[in-house]
């Protein structure tokens, strides 16, 4: 998939797409109904099927500190839209000038000149433009005028007889219901929604090395976010260590409060792994919270625990089936 980094990448030979538009924040079954379609015509059309999404996302331009947690980061999300056979991915830089533009100059300047759109699907929520008073209806008479058609696509559903969310009415599946099942740790309720184990993908980077002091060297990847929706120590298995193994471990998120770190990060252990991780792009899949992070008075104390973790870890995978899985 081929990834255009701001408007002022796209060329020439980006000019004809069946497009959709928006966060995709978690790439979910809500989502991915929205790519389904989006796939279907391009393969009608003949055409490339683009998405246009947004760095920073909007609410984290407007609301900062106070944005809801990401699900997912461009590079997740990136992962994710390859495996919906997305051709290319448009990444926008929301700032002030873009969230200025009006409506009629986002159809006219962006969707029409510069991308040539010839098939719009959108959310049945979806907004644009200045103050957001851009609407499905502007879309329509902008498309008899500019010779595009435009879809809406309705909210995905769980039903009640399906999900495994408390209550008994249909569930919309949605960021905000994902999101919060991962706050209450329900894993396999945010799995159902997704489609998918939610994971995180990222560059190991070099750290402290203090986990490699103990017996525990760890493959460390920055968040590089404003908020986690995720923070504990888990049972995790993990692709992009080799070419051949999905190989267990357990993972801390979190700020490391023992140690005084500050910024948020992910370490993974890596079960029965020696070789060399760093520079490595990593995926992490979480499948079990053990427990919340916390602040240990001594680094001894830090250790015995990572060690209780490590074991019930590896009963875990165990007991699942899930230690060392050979690549599809």
């Amino acid at each position: 998939m081929e990834l255009i980094r701001g408007i002022h990448n796209i060329k020439p030979h980006h000019q004809g797409c069946v497009l959709s538009i928006g966060n995709f924040d978690g790439v979910h079954l809500g989502h991915q109904q929205v790519l389904n379609k989006l796939c279907e015509q391009a393969e009608l059309l003949s055409l490339p099927a683009v998405v246009m999404t947004f760095e920073p996302q909007p609410m984290e331009f407007f609301a900062k500190q106070a944005a809801p947690a990401r699900l997912t980061r461009l590079r997740d999300k990136f992962v994710q839209l390859a495996k919906c056979d997305i051709e290319r991915l448009l990444c926008v830089n929301f700032n002030q000038e873009f969230a200025s533009l009006s409506p009629q100059d986002f159809i006219k300047d962006l969707l029409v000149e510069r991308l040539g759109v010839k098939f719009l699907v959108v959310g049945d929520d979806f907004c644009f433009g200045k103050d957001r008073k851009g609407s499905f209806d502007d879309l329509l008479v902008a498309g008899k005028e500019f010779g595009f058609d435009v879809v809406s696509t309705q909210s995905f559903c769980m039903s009640a007889a399906t999900n495994l969310l408390e209550g008994t009415a249909p569930v919309r599946v949605s960021s905000t219901e994902i999101r919060q099942a991962l706050a209450h740790d329900q894993l396999p309720q945010a799995a159902q929604m997704l489609g998918r184990d939610y994971s995180i993908n990222g560059r190991v980077s070099h750290g402290r090395k203090l986990g490699r002091t103990i017996g525990f060297p760890t493959a460390n990847i920055p968040l590089k976010r404003n908020v986690s929706p995720v923070s504990g120590v888990y049972v995790v298995k993990v692709m992009g260590a080799d070419d051949k193994t999905v190989i267990g471990g357990v993972a801390n998120i979190g700020n490391r409060p023992t140690v005084n770190g500050i910024r948020q990060q992910l370490e993974v252990h890596l079960f029965d792994f020696k070789q060399n991780l760093y520079g490595k792009q990593l995926e992490v899949v979480l499948l079990h919270k053990l427990r919340d992070e916390q602040k240990f008075d001594t680094f001894d104390l830090l250790k015995k625990q990572i060690e209780l973790d490590a074991q019930a870890a590896r009963v875990w995978l165990l007991e699942h089936n899930m230690f060392s899985e050979p690549v599809c």
